[in-house]
Order: C-alpha cells, then sequence, then structure tokens
C-alpha cells in the first residue's frame, strides 16, 4: 500500500489522535507486544522524527496526523513550527513549500557567532543570506548583533 493509498478511514480505523498532545494510541491489537489498543504508536528515527508502521509500511507521523485530522495527504511539506521535530501537535504543525520549511531552520552545529546568518572573517562580522539558491553578501559589521539585523532585515 503506497503512501497515498493510505486513507484516513484506514488510519481511524487503526490508531486514536489526540491533537493536543501529539501522540498516536492503538485502537486495536496488531499481533505484536508493542501495538495493543491503548499503547502508544510509534518509533522514533535517525533524525528525531516519529514514525509508525501501519499495513507493513513507515508513515512520518506528522504527515499522518495532517491526514487524520483533515481527511487529506498534505500538498507539500509538514513543517514543524518550534522545530523540534517529535511534537506533533496540531498547533505545532504547517502544511508549507519547501523553501517556507527550510527558512524555519536553526543555527548549524558549527555556528560560532550563535546568529543565523552571521559568520566571522578577520575580526569582522559577515552577513549574508540564500535566496534562490544564491549567496548574497549583506555587508561587513563590527558586532555580530548589527551583522545579525541586517540577515533580519534580508530575511
Amino acid at each position: 500500500m503506497s503512501a497515498l493509498n493510505l486513507t484516513a478511514q484506514r488510519l481511524r480505523e487503526l490508531l486514536h489522535y489526540n491533537p493536543e498532545t501529539g501522540e498516536f494510541t492503538w485502537l486495536v491489537s496488531r499481533g505484536n507486544q508493542f501495538s495493543k489498543p491503548g499503547m502508544k504508536a510509534g518509533f522514533k528515527d535517525t533524525y528525531g522524527h516519529l514514525g509508525i508502521e501501519i499495513d507493513g509500511k513507515r508513515y512520518l507521523s506528522h504527515r499522518l496526523a495532517w491526514l487524520y485530522i483533515y481527511g487529506q495527504w498534505p500538498d507539500h511539506q509538514i513543517d514543524h513550527i518550534n522545530r523540534i521535530r517529535d511534537d506533533n501537535r496540531l498547533v505545532n504543525l504547517r502544511d508549507v513549500l519547501g523553501v517556507v520549511n527550510a527558512k524555519n531552520k536553526g543555527n548549524y552545529r558549527n555556528n560560532t557567532t550563535g546568529f543565523k546568518g552571521v559568520t566571522i572573517k578577520n575580526g569582522r562580522f559577515i552577513a549574508q543570506i540564500t535566496i534562490a539558491g544564491k549567496c548574497k553578501y549583506l555587508g561587513s559589521f563590527a558586532t555580530a548583533e548589527k551583522a545579525s539585523e541586517a540577515y533580519q532585515a534580508a530575511a
């Protein structure tokens, strides 16, 4: 069964979704110790997202939440507004284009300035932004805060 063949009706036969907590629980026994009625459903993948196996196929829980509530698969990507990948409360989910989802990223792990879009070179803080796949230089500043302001204005 492909992802688009799983219907909201089939999903609702198997699982209950609580939009306030973001958790799925099993409504039926699936023949193993991990999926009995009332038990929390799912597993955490290597990227920190929650997933659930249904009819032999793995699905991302945030996409299942969308299907469960709205009765159809999301048109685009599901963005976790607060950037917490396992927070599948309905208020934290939105169906957005990939470019919008990409803008909702935090700092990279190797960010040394603490500000998005700001790097340091020769004692100066450089602000730059990527727009439509191209890096745009925004200026060189004496402080990280001023560089961040330039980034925020461009963003």
